[in-house]
């Protein structure tokens, strides 16, 4: 995918699917976007437990947000394309909103960060606006 370069700082987005093709195409058209990349050889993984084995998570995407606090403070939003999804896949998504995205909060030198996994292609758009909706009007209640 050759990306945006108001929205990406790499000029291509190798893509494993064409469900990531088309998150890059609706992430690149959201208003709310600051930037985003894939995350290929940018040395960000998560570790995580499947069984007794230790392992570790790729996430697929990172997409900053202005999710109402201003581009001074995105949300560091962690994107997981996902169709067959086996229990390793279970495994991964737990690690990331049980321990991964709490424990990098609560230390507070990183930014904020949220996980998103989408399951359906046809509907990464849809559930991709709901999901910064939501953000949204948490901001505001606050």
């Amino acid at each position: 995918w050759e990306t945006d370069a108001r929205k990406s700082q790499v000029n291509w987005a190798i893509l494993d699917s064409d469900w990531e093709g088309e998150l890059c195409r609706v992430v690149e058209a959201h208003p709310k976007v600051i930037a985003y990349v894939k995350n290929q050889g940018l040395g960000f993984e998560v570790p995580y437990r499947f069984g007794s084995v230790m392992r570790r998570y790729l996430p697929d995407f990172i997409v900053l947000v202005d999710d109402g606090r201003g581009k001074e403070d995105p949300l560091h939003l962690v994107v997981e394309i996902k169709g067959y999804r086996g229990e390793d896949a279970k495994e991964k998504k737990s690690a990331m909103d049980t321990y991964w995205v709490p424990g990098v909060n609560n230390a507070g030198d990183r930014g904020r960060w949220a996980f998103a996994e989408f399951t359906e292609m046809y509907e990464i758009e849809k559930a991709f606006g709901e999901l910064i909706e939501t953000s949204l009007a948490k901001k505001r209640e606050r």
